[in-house]
């Protein structure tokens, strides 16, 4: 069996909502809404200049119905790209672009191959002696095990198993075509193609079966590199997996402690000092990144009466690292010291300030009416917020104590 190589891609999701982080900025709007198609649009040319012998998408092609013929229109035209190169394309859909889901179409050149939601289905290269095996979603939710229904392995052939699925599980991943390792294994396939998780996996080794990750993250939920899996096939064996990445925008958590900054123009050049690493990864990429401020610091209180303030410093101190640095969100959760700090002159002398606002913190009548006002704030919020975004009420404990450090540090500061 002649030596070839394929790319096994996933979850490429265009036309996917924007983060919040676009919502404030429309040149940020702009090159996120773009990294997507940024992203496929290099992997075909990646697979051109590597003359694979075919590409394998494991599903969600598309996040949801298009609300025009752009996305699609882009689609036909990287596959038509392959198509002049003589590079097949195979695919399924996915929850995302399950056949109930898409209501339009758009022509696709001959080459490119999408499996029935009916039954799974064999395509054969007879020149390479590959068989690929596949089946789509007819729904957004599919609650059987696909798995079993894949026809056993064509003999003498290198079989690839195509399928999007969540397979042993994910807890950030909704539950779709569940199925095992053992399962798969079973088939006796050369390689499964996964998809639907959208971080990189290697499940297992023999046979091989992997979680490419999808193409591009799309919020802080998906952090580190993106992009797919070219896989080299010898002697009818896996002979070498290599990760291709094409992300053009990055997410990133960053935890910086300000245990011992004692004011603000410290607490921001620790912050600076903790972003310089990301400058050297950005290499022409949006650096998107969320800050969470924890330690114990005499600053607390005046970080968090000035949130919007100390946001600004951050962002001017991530470009002085690198103009694609920008600030996703920044969460405050320091502590003032347990050391008393001088009491403030005048009425606030009189009273403990965070004893009352703990105290009241610790209300249950305040509670309740703080969860509902803030469950009546989310259902306002915009949709395209991701569901960590939205879930104020999940951050209660967080806001009491941004509320008290703002109380506090426009008193001048006070410990408990």
């Amino acid at each position: 069996m002649s030596r070839f190589t394929f790319i096994h891609a996933a979850d490429l999701h265009l036309g996917s909502p924007l983060s919040g982080l676009a919502a404030r900025d429309p040149e940020i709007a702009r090159r996120l809404a773009a990294a997507g198609r940024q992203a496929f649009e290099d992997l075909v040319s990646e697979a051109i200049a590597r003359a694979v012998a075919f590409l394998v998408i494991a599903g969600d092609v598309y996040d949801g119905d298009w609300a025009d013929n752009t996305i699609g229109l882009f689609f036909a035209r990287q596959v038509a790209r392959l198509d002049r190169a003589g590079i097949p394309v195979f695919l399924v859909r996915g929850n995302h672009d399950a056949e109930s889901v898409i209501t339009r179409a758009i022509s696709l050149p001959a080459s490119v191959h999408t499996f029935p939601p009916t039954r799974a289905d064999t395509h054969r290269l007879d020149h390479l002696r590959v068989a690929i095996h596949g089946r789509s979603f007819p729904n957004r939710a599919v609650p059987e095990n696909y798995a079993l229904t894949y026809p056993a392995a064509v003999p003498g052939w290198f079989n690839v198993g195509l399928l999007h699925t969540s397979c042993t599980g994910h807890a950030a991943h909704e539950t779709y075509a569940p199925c095992s390792v053992a399962d798969l294994a079973a088939k006796d396939y050369g390689y499964w193609a996964l998809g639907h998780i959208h971080e990189y996996a290697e499940l297992a080794r023999d046979p091989w079966i992997v979680f490419p990750g999808n193409l591009q993250g799309r919020s802080v939920r998906e952090c580190g590199p993106k992009g797919a899996v070219a896989v080299t096939v010898a002697d009818g064996r896996v002979a070498g997996l290599e990760r291709i990445i094409v992300d053009r925008a990055r997410f990133h958590r960053l935890a910086v402690d300000l245990a011992e900054a004692g004011d603000e123009r410290a607490a921001v050049a620790r912050v600076e000092a903790a972003l310089r690493p990301l400058a050297a990864e950005s290499a022409g990429r949006l650096a998107a990144v969320r800050i969470h401020l924890t330690g114990e610091t005499p600053a607390h209180d005046r970080l968090a009466a000035d949130r919007d303030g100390l946001a600004a410093e951050i962002q001017a101190a991530a470009h002085r690292v690198h103009e694609d640095v920008w600030l996703e969100r920044l969460k405050i959760e320091t502590r003032r010291p347990r050391s008393p700090l001088p009491a403030p002159a005048g009425l606030a002398a009189a009273i403990d300030p965070a004893g009352l606002l703990a105290d009241i913190d610790r209300d249950p009548d305040f509670r309740a009416r703080a969860r509902a006002a803030l469950a009546e704030i989310a259902a306002k919020m915009p949709a395209t917020l991701s569901p960590e975004e939205a879930d104020l009420a999940a951050e209660l404990d967080a806001l009491c104590a941004e509320a008290e450090a703002l109380v506090l540090g426009r008193l001048g500061g006070r410990s408990c």
